[in-house]
């Protein structure tokens, strides 16, 4: 066992005496809908997933005033941040690397206690991970806070304690599923998706009692093997979307981050993954669309009933996933109120539909060098593919962008109703691809492709705009208001009624004038930058970042407010 294994597997060293919370009132949905802008209860900070605070006591006169209130380092190493911490009653709940989960006093960033699963690196037998053992954040239902961790167990602990109340394991032992992202509670149920789709296998999304850990419901997001017989009538409908013996390497499509849920509907929405392998003529060799990888997908939340989806990139062949942060808005366009879902996932291009329907309302391009599509027909919702773009088809290497990271990644969006823009963390880049023949081996990566020898592939072409941008979005118009060039690699964003918008990058925490994109504050807290978030005690509004990757940038919480200790 590691080092920081055997020091962790001692649990909750430090459970103080006198906690700071009563605990009395449990977290629920109507807690959830009212979104009390004190606190940020869930991921998003609301169901929509708007990661946007009414706060306004920070704001673009005063926000120069911004100091350190208090910090806390993570005492786990070996993987980004990305969470996104949850503010109940006065108390901070997040996780660092390696699932490491922790409860902090939100006044002062006390710890109250901590809980590490100790799982090994892939390299120590731990489970195989396709992007860095991170992990996204925590829910907080009743009185447990949920957590999913990287050997695919889903975990409830005490609030108050942090001791264990029950697990279960939601992938099959021994696999190369694993979980990164943070559990949403719906209709009480904590739901939660997987990764692995790289390493070969079939995606779903499943739904836990928030009390019991009993299993609700679970949806796949590809059809399996028909001689088994299919789950319902979405996955028999999927198969006509196949050729071959997709199900030999799973089919991928796995739900490993974005979720929204509208309680007025109860209507779930997931995002799902890239097929496994990537290249679509070794996995479906006679083509087809391949429901439902790629697609925005909206399920009944208490039964898991397919409702409607729409594919972002049929028959992806690009690993362009469609799991990308959804929010829902409501919105005034062409003279009526729609009730719509946006997103901008991977593959560059800005989506607008009908939340009830499903009905594609609009698509544009966010990034600068979109190759892959000349543009989405706006009749028809399809991607008008160039010729170059297939190229397991056409039997040459190609670059195209964006690459498999994406225009935007796992990176929150957030929204402003005041401006009526979203603030989108997006990025420039390119990849080669080229079809590589597939020998499915478990336990490595699967995708069907190849870069070739560096002396066959064409000179790369050069990108056009910044690496990196914030960029201020009208989503009724879909286009582009402003932009400002990152300074390195993107954080999450928030978005407040102070007329701010935060957002991490580089080595940087920043404020920009929301409506006109003017940096007014910045504020060094090191590489790797999650997403903030704010919340209100005691009459003052704070701000928290998390960043950091180790070593002589150790990873660390940072908590601002006004007037706090002026930074060096």
């Amino acid at each position: 066992m590691s080092p920081r294994g055997a020091f962790y597997t001692v649990l909750h060293l430090a459970i103080l005496a006198n906690p700071v919370a009563t605990y009395a009132q449990g977290v629920d949905e109507l807690r959830v809908v009212e979104a009390d802008p004190a606190e940020w209860l869930t991921y998003g900070r609301d169901y929509a997933e708007t990661h946007y605070s009414p706060l306004n006591q920070i704001d673009e006169n005063n926000v120069n005033r911004l100091g350190i209130a208090w910090t806390w380092d993570i005492p786990v190493t070996g993987a980004r941040l990305e969470a996104v911490p949850v503010v109940v009653d006065g108390v901070m709940y997040a996780t660092g690397p390696h699932s490491f989960v922790f409860a902090l006093d939100a006044r002062t960033g006390e710890r109250l206690w901590h809980w590490d699963p100790a799982i090994p690196d892939e390299s120590e037998g731990g489970p195989s991970i396709c992007c860095g053992d991170v992990n996204r954040g925590v829910a907080v239902w009743g009185d447990k806070v949920y957590v999913g961790i990287l050997d695919g167990r889903l975990v409830a602990l005490n609030r108050e304690t942090g001791m264990i109340e029950w697990t279960v394991q939601t992938t099959p032992p021994g696999t190369d599923y694993s979980i990164t992202g943070a559990p949403r509670v719906v209709a009480g149920n904590i739901i939660i998706g997987n990764s692995g789709a790289e390493y070969g296998v079939r995606g779903y999304i499943t739904a836990y009692d928030a009390e019991t850990g009993e299993q609700a419901w679970r949806w796949y997001t590809v059809p399996g093997n028909p001689a088994d017989g299919f789950e319902n009538e979405a996955m028999r409908r999927a198969a006509e979307t196949w050729t071959g013996e997709w199900w030999i390497v799973g089919g991928g499509g796995t739900v490993w981050d974005g979720m929204a849920y509208d309680p007025n509907l109860d209507l779930l929405y997931i995002g799902t993954g890239n097929g496994a392998p990537w290249n679509r003529d070794e996995r479906s060799p006679g083509g087809g669309d391949n429901l439902f990888l790629s697609s925005i997908v909206a399920l009944r939340g208490e039964t898991g009933e397919y409702v409607w989806h729409y594919q972002t990139t049929p028959g992806d062949d690009w690993d362009y996933t469609a799991v990308q942060p959804l929010m829902l808005l409501d919105l005034v366009m062409d003279g009526r109120q729609r009730a719509v879902i946006v997103q901008a996932p991977k593959n560059g291009f800005f989506y607008v539909i009908d939340r009830i329907t499903g009905e594609f309302l609009s698509g544009q391009a966010y990034a600068d060098n979109v190759n892959w599509a000349s543009e989405i027909d706006q009749e028809t919702g399809r991607p008008n593919e160039t010729p170059e773009a297939r190229y397991g088809m056409t039997g040459r290497g190609v670059y195209l962008s964006p690459g498999p990271t994406g225009a935007h990644n796992w990176r929150p969006m957030s929204w402003n109703p005041a401006t009526g823009y979203v603030y989108l963390p997006a990025q420039n880049n390119t990849f080669y691809y080229e079809r590589a023949a597939v020998d499915y081996q478990p336990g490595q990566w699967n995708t069907g492709t190849g870069r070739g020898s560096a002396a066959t592939r064409p000179e790369r072409p050069e990108l056009e705009g910044p690496n990196t941008m914030l960029l201020a979005w009208d989503p009724v118009t879909n286009s582009e208001m402003w932009r400002v060039p990152g300074e390195g690699g993107n954080g999450g964003t928030l978005s407040t009624g102070g007329n701010l918008v935060f957002r991490g990058t580089g080595r940087l925490l920043t404020a920009h004038n929301a409506e006109t994109g003017e940096e007014v504050w910045r504020a060094q807290v090191g590489i790797g930058t999650a997403s903030p978030v704010t919340y209100e005690i005691d009459g003052s509004q704070y701000l928290t970042i998390m960043a950091g990757s180790g070593g002589a940038n150790p990873p660390r919480v940072w908590t601002f407010t006004l007037d706090g200790e002026t930074l060096n």
